[in-house]
């Protein structure tokens, strides 16, 4: 019987533990406000925001869960980050390389928007000084369709600017973001030719593109063809000729590029330039 009952004791001892641990074990389960990560490069520089999202559920947001006239972390949970890998203009205002805590006043008429200096912090209680603030700037929001969780979007942006908007409820908050792309990327191009034939074709076709700048251009692909003749430089010089109104120049290159093209292994902008052939010969 001492046995017996030693055994049960032992036994009962290992599974107070395991039922111990079981009661505090935490189920998995959606969060309130989830973790959200949005990203966008414009142009030569990437722009990242990291928040939390809570949802409405159907309660007055503007004026209630997010009080007038009071500095919010604009998101739940901590404040809202926001990372820049190069120096932009943010709302009209420069801002460095960096990665910024992001909060707003939110008001009946214009939101204050600021960027401050201490990326993570909780929200706007001791974790907070005004002092740290890089930049305040103002914005009229616009009404928007209903959105019920808070979210972060970017939309139209180009090479050269783009917006960020903040959407929750039916309220849209748009700040503008200007990039300096052309200027890093002519800087890239000084310092990077390095005298492959691609390079000085990649350099020749985006100032054509961006800048418009033709005669630039053409030296640099004729730089390119002089190291090697392929399809590629040889499409660029023909739109680069186009862009200066010498269409028929434009179909001399025009077609040996195509010709060439088809011998290759990797003919990417066949349809391309077999339509705007067209549409030269056609002028022409």
């Amino acid at each position: 019987m001492s046995l017996f009952k030693n055994a049960s004791l032992a036994l009962v001892g290992l599974l107070l533990p395991l039922s111990a641990s079981s009661a505090f074990a935490q189920p998995e389960l959606p969060r309130p406000s989830p973790f959200a990560k949005v990203s966008q490069v414009i142009g030569l520089t990437e722009i990242t925001v990291d928040y939390s999202s809570p949802a409405a559920k159907g309660r007055t947001i503007w004026g209630g869960v997010v009080p007038y006239d009071q500095m919010w972390r604009t998101g739940a949970n901590q404040a809202t980050k926001i990372t820049f890998s190069r120096d932009v203009a943010f709302g009209g205002k420069a801002v460095p390389a960096g990665t910024y805590a992001l909060f707003t006043i939110p008001t009946k008429g214009e939101w204050t928007v600021v960027l401050n200096k201490k990326a993570d912090q909780t929200g706007t209680g001791r974790d907070y000084h005004a002092d740290m603030d890089l930049v305040r700037f103002q914005i009229h929001p616009k009404a928007a369709p209903h959105r019920e969780r808070l979210a972060f979007l970017f939309s139209d942006f180009t090479d050269d600017q783009g917006v960020l908007d903040l959407e929750w409820d039916k309220l849209r908050l748009s700040i503008p973001i200007k990039v300096a792309t052309q200027e890093q990327a002519m800087a890239n191009i000084a310092k990077g030719i390095d005298g492959a034939w691609r390079t000085y074709a990649n350099a020749a076709r985006y100032l054509a593109d961006t800048k418009k700048d033709y005669d630039i251009a053409l030296g640099y692909v004729d730089q390119s063809l002089s190291l090697k003749e392929d399809w590629f430089n040889l499409w660029i010089k023909a739109t680069i000729l186009a862009g200066k109104g010498k269409t028929k120049d434009a179909i001399v290159f025009g077609d040996k590029a195509y010709q060439l093209g088809q011998k290759a292994e990797f003919f990417f902008l066949e349809p391309e330039i077999k339509k705007t052939l067209g549409e030269w010969k056609k002028k022409g």
